[in-house]
């Protein structure tokens, strides 16, 4: 598996997505089907990149990602802008989406380069942001 290529532009670890066609299990395909109507054979996602930015949670296709391209980085952290409102944190769905973790990722990415990152701290860094709790002045409980 090729995580720089199963890393967006954004920081997002694909390969470690709950969607991801080499991690997506029948029963949550089934929960995705029967809560938001997806056709069982669209639920498989193949990365951001191999996507092109677009699968059914980005029917618009990524922003991002587009980006990223027009600026001509792999990531987001190689841009001179780097860090924009694209990667803005929200609180919105934060319990359910990774999409507060691409800035930290990122950072990470810069800091020991894609390859470390991916081996040995994106799935750690996921884990923590499910499953700690937040520390005010602190960040993640230990």
């Amino acid at each position: 598996m090729d995580k720089k290529a199963l890393t967006a532009a954004c920081g997002l670890d694909c390969f470690n997505c709950d969607i991801h066609e080499s991690r997506l299990t029948p029963e949550l395909a089934e929960r995705i089907h029967e809560r938001f109507g997806v056709p069982k054979e669209n639920i498989a996602c193949r990365g951001c990149r191999q996507e092109d930015g677009h699968h059914y949670h980005l029917p618009n296709g990524c922003a991002t990602l587009d980006c990223a391209k027009r600026k001509g980085v792999t990531f987001c952290c190689e841009c001179g802008e780097f860090p924009c409102a694209l990667l803005a944190p929200l609180a919105d769905q934060a319990a359910f989406f990774p999409h507060n973790m691409k800035v930290h990722h990122l950072c990470r990415i810069k800091a020991v380069g894609v390859e470390q990152w991916a081996e040995k701290e994106a799935a750690e860094i996921r884990r923590r942001y499910f499953t700690h709790p937040f520390v005010v002045g602190k960040g993640q409980a230990d």
